[in-house]
């Protein structure tokens, strides 16, 4: 598991703030937006992102990120 500190500046009504959180992700990670998933959290600060891919791949993008 990793964790992550973002911020966003779309409001969070209509999910607008979660899509904005998996849309910033996915650049950063340089994957699609599809891959990209609020799975917990809707209306908390704290959520839980599922991001399909392969998984070495993957691990070593976050990794970049940390």
């Amino acid at each position: 598991m990793v964790r992550l500190k973002a911020r966003v500046r779309a409001v969070p009504e209509n999910s607008k703030a979660n899509r904005a959180i998996e849309k910033l992700i996915a650049k950063r990670l340089k994957i699609a937006k599809s891959t990209v998933r609020v799975i917990s959290g809707d209306t908390s600060r704290n959520k839980t992102i599922r991001i399909d891919g392969e998984t070495d791949d993957l691990v070593a993008a976050l990794e970049s990120l940390v």
